[in-house]
C-alpha cells in the first residue's frame, strides 16, 4: 500500500475493518452480563450503645428473591471471632436496590475488624429454596472495615 493515493488506502482499510467489526460486536452482544447478588458494606455508626451496620444491597440476579437470611460472623480487628448471626435482608426486588441495616448490641463499632458473609441460612425465590444467594454473591466493603465471604 506503499504507493497508492491516500484515499485509496483509507478507503482499504474501511473495508477491510467493515468485515471485521459486525463479528466482534455480535460476539461480545451474545455474552449475558453476570448475574449478581451484590452485598456492599457501606456504613457503620453508634446508635444507642450498638453498632449499626449498614449494608447496600443490589440484586441483579434476574428474579426477584423473596427472603435472604445470611449467617454473618463478626471479628475484632486482631481476627477474633466476637460474635455469629443471622442478618435477615427480608426480600430483595430484582434491579432495585435496597438499604439493610443490623444493630450489634454491646458493641462499640472501634471493636468490629472485619465481618464474614459466612454463607445463605434462607434463600426463597419464587416460595422455593435456592442456592441463587450463594452462587451469585458478590461482597464489597465501601468502609475501613472488611467484608469477606
Amino acid at each position: 500500500m506503499g504507493n497508492l493515493p491516500m484515499s485509496f488506502r483509507r478507503l482499504a482499510l474501511a473495508v477491510l475493518f467493515a468485515g471485521v467489526l459486525p463479528g466482534a460486536v455480535s460476539a461480545q452482544s451474545v455474552e449475558a452480563p453476570p448475574r449478581s447478588l451484590t452485598l456492599e458494606l457501606n456504613a457503620i455508626q453508634e446508635v444507642g450503645g450498638a453498632c449499626r451496620l449498614t449494608f447496600l444491597a443490589r440484586n441483579g440476579t434476574g428474579e426477584a428473591i423473596d427472603k435472604a437470611v445470611f449467617e454473618t460472623v463478626i471479628f475484632d480487628p486482631s481476627g477474633g471471632v466476637v460474635k455469629l448471626s443471622l442478618f435477615d435482608f427480608r426480600d430483595l426486588p430484582e434491579d432495585r436496590p435496597r438499604v439493610r441495616q443490623f444493630d450489634l448490641p454491646d458493641m462499640p463499632c472501634d471493636t468490629i475488624g472485619q465481618a464474614l458473609i459466612n454463607g445463605a441460612n434462607a434463600c426463597v425465590v419464587d416460595g422455593a429454596d435456592s442456592d441463587v444467594c450463594d452462587k451469585a454473591l458478590s461482597l464489597g466493603s465501601r468502609i475501613a472495615v472488611e467484608l469477606l465471604g
